[in-house]
């Protein structure tokens, strides 16, 4: 769970912006077309010594990591590089951004880290929700080794161009996409809205090729789902927390309490998290008045993040959770919890109680850096230790794979009858 983050979302004028980062267990578009690729290197070069003691403020004085000894060191470590390693051409700037990473990689915090121009903008993207592409999810064909649509998100340029699941992707503007990695089909297919990517399709059992032009443009990612199940129960399952989650969110309540619902099932299963912007606005759509969630930085500061109470749900609520349910998913649940506005059900969460807060550097680049702790209404901190559910069920795999068989979801419907009653 190394990319599990939650991070705050707040004013973007001083010198931080504050975003909330999903984690890889639950991106629902698993390797997507609309997926950045993000890379790492870890070599040191002495190019960026000068910048980074600039953008530290240490120097010749010896206060800091930086001193005549370090860097001294660094030119010979790339004095070594530079006569000895096998390839002549080296890439100072990775060498460089190398540096930087491994300055935050020293914390040994898994959740504070170093940002390139590259991995801060597509950061950025995919926080908000909403990405420029075709709008179809993408996995792997692995009998035929080419890429596979595994999904088309309705509205999308994929579905108005007549893509269809199953679909493979031969060839990508007349190029194969034959053993490619997905991060490399995806850079193939993502691009500037208005442009256009020329797609070689095998579709059916037969393969009939297919030739398209796909419009990129602007894709808002459903976040949130609904459905009418029997006995008046509304089911609204949330994948994540981006920019677009609250409007979604509130739609979908809407569209279920057309339906006269007379109880409501929240699956946050698997969801790693998103911004606390979003969830706060979520949660003031079913809370009572008070304090939805609070942070204390090492100095004791204490911000809390409050609820008017003004849109407090008045119907039973059961929280599906497991174990991959992190972050601002475990800040909603525990909160439901707390004041008693809702049952859960599951298995324990996953445990991230800590919040990380970005810092513009202000030339494209950023760093990420864990700053405070955050607690649920009650005061409990549960980094490291997770939610336990009130209703402890684990999933049986073995059962869904057979027949599509919910446990879990089987016994909230169970559990939220019975506060129906």
């Amino acid at each position: 769970m190394d990319n599990n983050e939650f991070i705050e979302q707040d004013d973007v004028q001083e010198n931080e912006q504050e975003v909330e980062v999903n984690s890889l267990l639950t991106r629902r578009l698993v390797a997507g077309i609309l997926i950045g690729f993000l890379c790492s290197m870890f070599v040191c070069s002495a190019v960026g010594l000068f910048l980074v003691s600039n953008m530290f403020g240490y120097g010749k004085d010896n206060s800091g990591i930086l001193t005549e000894e370090t860097a001294k060191k660094i030119k010979k470590l790339e004095a070594v590089i530079d006569s000895n390693y096998y390839k002549t051409e080296i890439d100072k700037e990775k060498e460089t951004d190398g540096l930087y990473k491994g300055l935050l990689d020293s914390l040994g915090d898994p959740y504070s880290v170093y940002y390139t121009e590259e991995e801060l903008n597509d950061l950025m993207t995919d926080t908000a929700g909403v990405y420029y592409g075709i709008g179809a999810y993408v996995g792997v064909d692995q009998t035929m080794n080419y890429p596979r649509i595994s999904g088309i998100i309705p509205g999308s340029p994929a579905e108005a161009a007549g893509l269809l699941p199953e679909d493979i992707i031969y060839e990508v503007d007349k190029e194969s996409t034959q053993g490619l990695e997905l991060e490399d089909v995806v850079s193939m297919i993502k691009g500037e809205k208005g442009t256009s990517v020329h797609l070689t399709l095998l579709r059916g059992s037969d393969a009939e090729e297919i030739e398209v032009d796909v419009i990129r443009d602007a894709v808002e990612v459903p976040t949130v789902t609904t459905k009418v199940m029997d006995d008046g129960i509304g089911y609204l399952q949330i994948t994540e927390f981006d920019d677009v989650t609250p409007d979604q969110f509130i739609e979908g309540m809407a569209e279920l309490r057309e339906s006269n619902i007379k109880g409501l099932i929240i699956d946050l299963r698997s969801n790693p998290g998103g911004s606390l912007q979003a969830v706060c606005e979520i949660a003031r759509q079913l809370l009572p008045q008070g304090t939805i969630v609070y942070t204390v930085d090492r100095d004791g500061n204490r911000e809390d993040y409050t609820c008017d109470g003004e849109h407090e749900i008045d119907i039973p609520v059961v929280v599906l959770v497991n174990k991959y349910s992190a972050s601002a998913s475990e800040i909603l649940s525990g909160a439901l919890k707390d004041y008693n506005k809702a049952k859960l059900v599951g298995t324990t969460t996953y445990g991230k109680g800590i919040v990380q807060r970005i810092f513009d550097l202000k030339d494209g680049t950023a760093i990420k850096l864990t700053v405070s702790s955050y607690f649920t209404p009650n005061g409990v901190n549960i980094h490291g230790v997770g939610i336990e559910p009130d209703v402890e069920v684990e999933f049986d795999a073995d059962a869904y794979s057979e027949d599509k068989t919910d446990n879990q979801l089987n016994k909230a419907v169970e559990v939220i009858k019975q506060e129906m009653d």
